[in-house]
């Protein structure tokens, strides 16, 4: 088992979360009793619904994308719907997750940064598809327009040019580690329509 005592970065991710995640649910309890008082038929109140809701579910997906994981503790099925069901709505960028079963939470991290990757290489929207088939991911992304910035895919397994990322593409530099956490190895295709990922 990988001991996350030592990945700092993945640790001080989870603190983040876990202390925000505390006052976002505190700001969603109250616009619930807003709404139950009749004080919330206005266009500003469903702006400030709409922007609690969304900022929950980036929290939960940077828990998980973010923080620390291994291969022992397991994450359902049921809650990983929920979060990409979170993150995606009203957006242009729809993800399948045709996973059946409950996953390790290490498996769970690679596999959101890498969807976070293929979010950043669809700026225009697409679909995306995640399967296990045994114990094989894959991550299948279609579109009619990609943008593919070589630098950004070569990072996933050049330490060098991870370190030279901004922090926009951060999940890019965090690929490898996540890797190794899970004991995995990555396939990429990358084509003008299509990026298949294999783990």
């Amino acid at each position: 088992m990988t001991d996350t005592t030592s990945d700092l970065p993945a640790l001080l991710g989870s603190r983040i979360c876990h202390d925000l995640i505390s006052p976002l649910g505190a700001i969603g309890n109250g616009i619930e009793l807003l709404e139950m008082s009749g004080a919330a038929n206005t266009p500003e109140f469903q702006l400030i619904k709409d922007s609690v809701e969304n900022a929950n579910a980036r929290i939960r997906y940077y828990r998980v994308a973010f923080g620390a994981a291994d291969r022992i503790s397991r994450i359902g099925r049921a809650e990983i719907v929920d979060i990409i069901g979170g993150t995606t709505r009203g957006g242009r960028l729809r993800i399948d997750w045709d996973v059946a079963n409950d996953i390790s939470r290490a498996d769970a991290k690679a596999v959101f940064l890498l969807l976070m990757c293929v979010e950043t290489a669809l700026p225009f929207g697409g679909n995306v598809t995640a399967t296990l088939d045994g114990d094989t991911w894959s991550i299948t992304a279609t579109a009619d327009k990609m943008k593919i910035d070589p630098n950004h895919w070569e990072a996933l397994t050049d330490a060098e040019k991870a370190l030279t990322l901004p922090a926009a593409q951060v999940h890019f530099s965090l690929v490898a580690h996540a890797l190794t956490v899970a004991e995995r190895t990555l396939d990429v295709e990358l084509g003008q329509e299509q990026i298949r990922l294999t783990l």
